[in-house]
Formats: structure tokens, sequence, C-alpha cells
């Protein structure tokens, strides 16, 4: 899914005419702005730490409503909730977590997240550290999966 990936959505008429393109980034935004609280905020600062870490990485949108960042894989789920801010890295469990900023979803044995509560700290530095964690997961999933 590339960053200019442009999905449909319908408007509001019934006749079938009318038809928006609207891309990711601009869900993204749109996400953002509609939580002017810490939430929007936090949703913002996290997006701009993801995507500093390499310019390759893409932003898409999935599941009904999710901004997603991909680079040869999923890295890393946004969700934005009444209470939290979570950000769910699809093979978590594999990753080194040595500034510990996994608090969410530790019981399985692939995802785990990062859940932000009003008023928690926001480590842009460690949050990068473990995209590129990830990245560097992708990669050899990518690689070894082209060996077989």
């Amino acid at each position: 899914m590339g960053a200019t990936q442009h999905y449909r959505v319908r408007m509001a008429q019934e006749d079938e005419t009318p038809v928006a393109e609207t891309t990711p980034a601009q869900h993204i935004d749109a996400m953002i702005a509609a939580h002017p609280d810490w939430r929007g905020a936090l949703l913002a600062d996290a997006r701009t730490a993801i995507l500093a870490v390499d310019p390759a990485i893409e932003e898409t949108w999935k599941w009904r409503g999710a901004p997603v960042w991909e680079l040869e894989g999923i890295l890393v789920v946004g969700n934005v909730f009444q209470q939290a801010v979570k950000l769910g890295f699809m093979y978590g469990a594999s990753l080194a977590d040595p500034d510990g900023l996994f608090n969410d979803e530790l019981g399985g044995n692939q995802r785990r997240a990062i859940k932000y509560s009003a008023g928690g700290t926001f480590d842009a530095p460690a949050l990068q550290a473990l995209v590129r964690r990830a990245i560097d997961h992708n990669h050899a999933r990518r690689a070894a999966s082209r060996r077989r």
C-alpha cells in the first residue's frame, strides 16, 4: 500500500455520483483534528516521530479507522480511545524494549503495545528506537522468506 493510495469515501447522497478521494494521510489528519485534546496531540507527536525514523515508512489507513505505519510490513498501528492512545507493534514480542515502553498486550506471543494515558510521558527517541527495531525485524522476516 503506497502513501499516495486513495480510498473512495461515499458522501451522504444515495445517487452514487459524488465520491471524494481521501488519502491515508488525510484520514490521519482528520483523526488528529477530531481529538483536540491531549490524545490528538500525542498521536500527532507519535506520527511525527515514527515518520522521522525512515523516509520509506508509508502511512496507510486500515481496519475501519486505524492509522498504520508500514515498511516491508506493518510496523505500528495507532488507536485513539476515550482514555488512552495506543500504539500497537505487530511483532512487538520479538523486539527488544530496553526503555520499557511496552505496557499493554503483554500476554501474547506476537503483538505488544504502548498505551498512553493523560498526563503520561512521551519519549520520542525511545519510540523511534523501537520503530527502528521493528524495521530491522521486518527486513529480517522478508529476507528469510526470500531464502525459502
